[in-house]
């Protein structure tokens, strides 16, 4: 019974059906919510992930060299594999199987987006680490309500491939989450800081893309998050 709670309340389980009630509530209300509300909630939203971006970079101890070689490496990285590709390739499956039984929905789009918005930056990596080395899941639990009232406001406009992403969150997070058991001997709180800073870049990224300011493939840039693991060995 003990096991069944927790596994429950993990902080990705948590966040897992949050997104789901919010685009569910998104969905609903699609067709009541005017556009220019839409819109304007959706710019709000992107200012708030911008906020969270910037408040996750400016940590004490950041490493720039680590940081400047993580980001360099993670980009070669990701556009040799070209993340951004197999994920939007992925979302457009779905589009179609969805559209195959009468759906009209921007699959694609919204499952990328969703994905990224809930899947990439600090909050994600940090407590997804803090839920499976401590138990500590209220860094999760915090971003799981600020994922919620984005989910409703993604979903009202780009349908439901959002509630897809809570797959990825699931994935993402859980997996995150179980590797830290294993990776906990290894991790410093140096570690964490730089792969932190580096997810709230990309989380910046992200908000810029929201704004309408680039179009930059922000999936491709992730296993720069990562790399801090191997480069603060050395450095």
């Amino acid at each position: 019974m003990e096991t069944l709670k927790m596994i429950l309340t993990s902080g990705a389980v948590v966040n897992f059906f949050t997104v789901i009630l919010g685009a569910g509530i998104g969905m609903i209300f699609k067709k009541g919510i005017p556009e220019k509300l839409k819109n304007a909630l959706m710019t709000g939203m992107a200012f708030c992930v911008l906020l969270i971006g910037i408040d996750g970079i400016l940590n004490d101890g950041n490493k720039i060299l680590v940081i400047i070689i993580s980001m360099a490496l993670g980009a070669l990285i990701g556009e040799l594999i070209d993340l951004d590709k197999w994920v939007n390739r992925l979302g457009r499956k779905l589009e179609q199987v969805v559209n195959k039984k009468g759906g009209n929905a921007k699959i694609a789009e919204g499952f990328v987006s969703a994905t990224l918005l809930f899947c990439v930056g600090a909050m994600t990596i940090v407590g997804s680490l803090e839920s499976g080395i401590s138990g500590n899941n209220m860094t999760i639990y915090s971003k799981a309500v600020i994922d919620c009232i984005a989910a409703v406001t993604l979903a009202s406009t780009l349908g439901f491939g959002v509630m897809l992403s809570s797959a990825s969150v699931l994935i993402i997070q859980g997996g995150i989450t179980l590797l830290a058991v294993y990776i906990a001997p290894f991790l410093t709180t140096d570690i964490i800081t730089q792969m932190s800073t580096v997810g709230s870049l990309l989380i910046v990224a992200l908000s810029f893309n929201m704004l309408g300011i680039t179009k930059i493939k922000v999936m491709n840039f992730v296993p720069a998050i990562f790399l801090p693991l191997l480069l603060c060995q050395f450095m």
